[in-house]
């Protein structure tokens, strides 16, 4: 569980003012000293993330922030890491003392209500000043659950734990309770996959990329088996089958070779299209693809990178994908990328926006980057989605998941 990715845990973040406890709070949680504590305000300044395993919710992150009435030198730039914090977290913890509710407050539930994130109050030091009946009753009208503690007493952990187990399984989200499927609906039990695996130069040697061995994972999962291959050795392997696979799944830079290569009759698609559904929203991926056939000359698209990695020479955002779109409408575009967590605020001066798999994305953030491209009135389509569209190969991939597929059909018309 501790070497859970982060894109598969729960995010929990602790919002409130400077010196309310936030730091000490989420020491007492994760049983060590994580977060630097001080009676001086603006102790924390980076954000910090922990990483645990908390049962039977299973792995989470819990992540510290800034005060939110921060009046530091660097205050700008800390509240503006917190604000960023919102578009990736699953539970919002708030944090506050007895009696302390006012705007920054109201503004994290506001933030909360506009997300449909959850929220979790925890009213702290009430060692020092026992919490109101009229207070807690407030809380429990703006929050999802509430719990008081003092998080400087190390007494009162299991305690604590217990109450916040309780709260989170009441705010959790369904579908990380229940996360949307990666590849086993697609398999029946006892049944094949082909997983065609170039060997990535990005990859460490010896090792698989995150969404190959997740997807590996995943079919084993769900009592299915794993044929693994090199796109050069495809078409032999399939030839010493007694019977068609039920699935196969290529890294998108072969898809034109794997579709060419595969009987009609065998469903197929893309690691990255997996991913646009586990992580995101494929029917809203596969109406962005069709914007493509509307780009022209002079229209700006951003690609996303949610890792930030050394760009090779041949690198698939920043080369491979902007030269495909380029030959696809033969227009004289622009390309920008951001990388990591960077997401730009300036969305509509973009024509489309390409984002790539997110294997390092939670699926809060990857909904909420589609959430910002819709408001920004901008289509979003991610790297696996718009490779297929500029290799003339989406509506194969795209077969296995019929509503994706009339979502993208309905866009064209």
């Amino acid at each position: 569980m501790q070497n859970t990715p982060k894109s598969l845990r729960l995010h929990i973040t602790l919002f409130g003012r400077t010196n309310v406890g936030k730091s000490s709070l989420l020491n007492l949680l994760a049983g060590q000293d994580v977060s630097i504590v001080s009676p001086e305000p603006g102790t924390t300044t980076d954000m910090v993330e922990k990483p645990m395993e908390l049962l039977p919710i299973g792995p989470i992150v819990l992540l510290d922030t800034a005060g939110l009435d921060d009046q530091t030198v660097l205050s700008t730039e800390r509240l503006k890491k917190t604000e960023e914090a919102y578009h990736r977290t699953d539970v919002i913890l708030l944090v506050c003392e007895n009696n302390l509710f006012d705007a920054f407050e109201r503004n994290v539930i506001e933030h909360a209500a506009h997300a449909k994130t959850p929220v979790i109050a925890v009213v702290n030091k009430i060692d020092c000043a026992p919490p109101e009946p009229s207070f807690l009753a407030m809380l429990k009208e703006q929050a999802d659950a509430v719990i008081t503690c003092t998080a400087t007493d190390p007494r009162q952990r299991e305690t604590l734990l217990t109450e916040f187990k309780r709260a989170l399984l009441l705010a959790c989200p369904d579908d990380f309770l229940q996360p949307p499927p990666l590849v086993g609906d697609l398999l029946p039990a006892g049944g094949l996959a082909i997983l065609i695996i170039p060997i990535d130069l990005q990859a460490p040697k010896g090792r698989l990329i995150l969404p190959q061995v997740q997807t590996l994972r995943d079919a084993l999962d769900n009592d299915a088996a794993a044929l693994v291959v090199k796109e050069r050795e495809y078409t032999a392997a399939l030839q010493r089958l007694n019977q068609p696979p039920d699935l196969v799944i290529c890294d998108s830079q072969v898809v034109m070779k794997m579709v060419a290569d595969t009987p009609s009759g065998i469903p197929c698609t893309t690691f990255s299209i997996l991913f646009a559904r586990l992580k995101g929203d494929l029917a809203k991926f596969a109406r962005g693809a069709a914007a493509i056939d509307r780009l022209k000359s002079g229209d700006r698209i951003l690609i996303a990178e949610s890792c930030s990695h050394h760009a090779m020479e041949d690198d698939i955002g920043r080369v491979k994908i902007p030269r495909w779109l380029r030959q696809y409408t033969g227009a004289d575009l622009t390309f920008e990328s951001f990388a990591g967590r960077d997401f730009p605020a300036n969305l509509s001066d973009y024509a489309l926006v390409v984002q790539c798999g997110g294997c390092m994305n939670n699926r809060r953030e990857m909904l909420s980057r589609i959430q910002r491209c819709e408001t920004a009135g901008v289509p979003i389509t991610n790297y696996g989605v718009c490779i297929s569209q500029t290799q003339g190969v989406l509506r194969r991939v795209l077969s296995p998941f019929p509503s994706a597929l009339d979502a993208y059909l309905n866009e064209m018309q």
